[in-house]
């Protein structure tokens, strides 16, 4: 099924139009979540200006970057077999190639990179991409160079992404940095630190600046997008009270979202990852009151056993997580809801398992991302939890998992057959190159013939046919 994958081990090579004066060549790679990817795109703007343009081939590269992620033991063995083959390349056919480890990887390891990865010149941290010029001379200099600081502000507000291997049509929109709520698996508030806010002004540029180069849709991204809160810039910890920050002149999501949609109506609006603690009910009526604003939640629940969200320090329990998800039906009628979930948690019992099996078939999500617990080094559940479940019990109960939400994501598709839906043409199919592929406002990727569209377009398609991950059907005329 399409939708069920871990994101957090998939490569991505990008590049961007050539700067005709640049002479080097920058290979960068990115691994992990969607801030990874917008991160990546800073990168490789700071490095245009330092005279290197994007390649996709490793072996021309004068300097390669990976950008890791820290989230899964697997996502950090495939870093680790990339950086063989980087070796491999530097061995035979480059030898004055650069290789530099960017993102939470290298902020978890720092300096111990450079002691495993000898090929490893460069560890840099996702709050300090600013400094790589100065970290590259100091390579040149023959010494490593290591800048693992993590950041009490907003780091790159100032800087316009250059938009990578994209395909001129979406967009990330980064909202916030780091995170604040120290769940125990989670290594995020340690290898990207403590959240911060965007001022809202330099958001809404970035959009403005899509929007004339033509972008049709953009994704408002954060490790938490709904605690996002802008009263000046610094920590939203740093108030002494609720009445001193309150007292601020303050911009919260739902203002912003407001904002961003009322700004450019013809342009579609996602935001992606929201918390069920931290989602209040008036950015479901700003949902509800735009008609740009996609009506697809992504509502990471973890687990259905009230039980296992304590120990998992999640803030809130599987009868408010059912609340939240019949008030999201109430405001917004057919929201798709998709999730997150983590199976064999230390001390899940066979009941806990049951609890989530159940909690699913009550929501009945359009799909989400499944992964078996992995202990993550210095988190709590590291530290106070012993990964007490088999392997080969957490293999089972993923499957059962996933073949559950197989099941509702088939329920889920076949709802919208015979339906005429909104679909924005993304790409070509993968697997028929006759067909356009997109996605509709509620995060269905869709298929249909090409005919005269083209990409960029929005279509409306009469649905005639689906799988558990894909509508299938034909274009009617344009929205």
């Amino acid at each position: 099924m399409e939708k069920i994958i871990d994101e957090n081990t998939q490569g991505n090579t990008l590049t961007l139009e050539a700067r005709d004066n640049n002479s080097k060549k920058l290979y960068i790679e990115s691994y992990g979540c969607a801030m990874n990817f917008s991160d990546s795109e800073i990168v490789a703007s700071i490095l245009a200006d330092q005279g290197y343009n994007t390649t996709n081939l490793l072996e021309e590269a004068d300097l390669v970057l990976v950008n890791t992620c820290s989230i899964r033991d697997k996502a950090e063995q495939t870093i680790r077999k990339r950086l063989e083959k980087y070796n491999a390349v530097k061995r035979s056919i480059n030898p004055k190639m650069k290789v530099g480890v960017l993102g939470c990887m290298a902020e978890r390891l720092k300096e111990k990179f450079l002691e495993e990865e000898k090929i490893v010149d460069l560890v840099v941290g996702p709050d300090a991409y600013k400094d790589i010029p100065n970290l590259l001379k100091e390579v040149e200099e023959g010494r490593d160079a290591v800048n693992v600081i993590l950041s009490k502000e907003e780091t790159y507000g100032d800087i316009s992404p250059v938009r990578l291997g994209g395909n001129g049509i979406t967009a990330y929109v980064s909202i916030t940095r780091g995170c604040d709520n120290m769940c125990t698996f989670c290594v995020v508030p340690f290898t990207r630190g403590r959240e911060r806010s965007r001022d809202p002004q330099s958001i809404l540029s970035e959009i403005d600046d899509l929007a004339e180069k033509n972008y049709k849709e953009i994704t408002l991204l954060g490790q938490n997008v709904d605690s996002y809160l802008w009263y000046g810039g610094g920590l939203k910890k740093d108030f002494k009270s609720a009445s001193e920050m309150q007292q601020a002149t303050a911009t919260d999501f739902a203002q912003l979202l407001d904002m961003a949609a009322t700004a450019h109506p013809e342009m579609r609006i996602r935001f992606s990852t929201s918390n069920p603690q931290d989602m209040h009910e008036e950015v479901l009526h700003i949902v509800a009151k735009h008609k740009n604003i996609c009506n697809h939640i992504h509502l990471p629940v973890q687990s259905g056993s009230t039980r296992i969200l304590k120990e998992m320090n999640r803030q809130h329990t599987r009868e408010e997580y059912m609340k939240l998800i019949e008030r999201i039906w109430e405001i917004i009628p057919g929201c798709s809801i998709s999730q997150d979930l983590i199976i064999g948690f230390p001390t899940e019992t066979e009941e806990d398992h049951k609890e989530t099996l159940s909690l699913m078939e009550q929501v009945k999500y359009g799909f989400g991302y499944m992964y078996k617990y992995s202990e993550r080094p210095g988190t709590m559940a590291a530290r106070k939890l012993e990964d007490d479940v088999p392997e080969e019990t957490k293999s089972r109960r993923l499957t059962e998992i996933v073949n559950l939400q197989q099941k509702h994501s088939a329920i889920r598709t076949a709802e919208f057959l015979g339906e005429t839906v909104t679909v924005l043409i993304e790409k070509e199919s993968k697997k028929n190159k006759d067909e356009w592929s997109g996605r509709t406002e509620h995060n269905n990727v869709a298929v249909f013939p090409k005919e005269n569209y083209k990409a960029g377009d929005f279509v409306l398609v009469k649905i005639t046919d689906c799988t558990t991950a894909t509508l299938i059907g034909e274009a009617v005329g344009y929205l």
